[in-house]
């Protein structure tokens, strides 16, 4: 993109001078998007609620929080993913998301991909998607405890499965060897995976 001097200027709007915002997938998770589901302040409250569709990836820039080369964002879960110009097409596969001890799943990270064009014959791009979602036990040990109000408990469920946390960033055509630049390292190294899955089934991951 021709413009990344402009979109330096007002990237992080909501972030101190000097800080940068690389998260972490548990931190995304854990800090973020559990907090925003459970309806408790986050801070700094730096992620914007953007309804992504029927935004193009290319116009996330001054309205969702961008770092380097990615930009994040609040959604609501949707099947609907089509934009002005394309779609967004899942590239078949789930990752769980673990704490650091590794013991205990948080989240899950879906992948997508994005098609200019018309679905099934749009023509695939560099425009990457990560949809962040709470893992269902983490739902449901939110919204357990007594069960005398089981209405708003049941709302509170919902709630956390509608929630998501979307990165999306533009993968360099040049990188085939695990160098994402900005951060990007992270992301890379399996991108090759999922974008030559993705004409596979979703696979379910096992509770």
């Amino acid at each position: 993109m021709g413009d990344s001097e402009h979109h330096r200027d007002n990237n992080n709007a909501n972030l101190p001078p000097g800080f940068r915002f690389y998260p972490s997938d548990e931190e995304l998770v854990v800090h973020f998007l559990h907090r925003k589901a459970s309806l408790l302040p986050c801070h700094p409250d730096v992620i914007p609620d953007l309804d992504l569709f029927p935004y193009d990836p290319w116009d996330l820039h001054g309205k969702a929080l961008g770092e380097g080369n990615q930009w994040y964002y609040f959604s609501r879960r949707t099947q609907n993913r089509v934009s002005n110009n394309g779609y967004w097409k899942p590239m078949g596969m789930e990752e769980p998301i673990l704490t650091d001890s590794g013991t205990k799943i948080v989240g899950v990270k879906k992948y997508f991909i994005f098609f200019m064009g018309e679905s099934p014959s749009g023509i695939k791009t560099n425009w990457i998607m990560q949809e962040y979602r709470l893992s269902d036990s983490a739902s449901s040990s939110s919204s357990s405890s007594s069960s005398s109000r089981s209405s708003s408990k049941r709302k509170s469920k919902t709630d956390h499965c509608k929630w998501v946390i979307c990165r999306v960033y533009e993968r360099d055509e040049d990188d085939n060897d695990g160098g994402g630049g900005d951060g990007g390292t992270e992301l890379s190294c399996l991108d090759e995976v999922f974008l030559s899955l993705d004409d596979l089934d979703e696979i379910s991951l096992p509770n």
